[in-house]
């Protein structure tokens, strides 16, 4: 780790992309909260409303690049909330869909507006280039 001209030691800079990220997380989190949804609701939510027809667990593990078991239990806490419903699957009786009822609609558009407010909030210090030049560097992380 290097030292700064006063002799403190600096933070290397993807410990500090890490940081900020954490604190970006926490605020987004939080904006949800008052539509009684996480990122992770938010997210599954989001692939319902852009597919625009029932999915397979199998395929939303796929799309959420993560193990069915995970999409199960989060399934789970949807429809405990009455934000999603299971149906069986018409051309796979082994398979189990899930679909988006009108309250998951509601808290997803909910939550959108939350999130866009919060990303106004997080991003207002910054100036158009700022942020065009922040785009642009993290699309370099996105695509390595």
């Amino acid at each position: 780790m290097n030292k700064n001209c006063c002799g403190q030691q600096e933070v290397p800079l993807l410990a500090k992309f890490l940081y900020v990220a954490g604190r970006v997380e926490t605020r987004l989190e939080a904006a949800l909260a008052e539509s009684g949804l996480s990122l992770a609701k938010f997210a599954l939510l989001t692939h319902l409303v852009n597919v625009g027809e029932p999915l397979s667990l199998t395929r939303l593990a796929e799309r959420r690049v993560c193990v069915k078991s995970n999409i199960t239990q989060l399934i789970d806490r949807l429809e405990a909330d009455g934000l999603v419903k299971r149906l069986d699957d018409p051309k796979d009786r082994r398979s189990v869909l899930a679909a988006i009822t009108e309250e998951g609609r509601c808290r997803y558009e909910q939550g959108g507006q939350a999130l866009a407010a919060a990303q106004r909030e997080v991003l207002k210090s910054f100036s158009s280039e700022e942020l065009e030049l922040m785009d642009r560097l993290l699309g370099r992380f996105v695509s390595a």
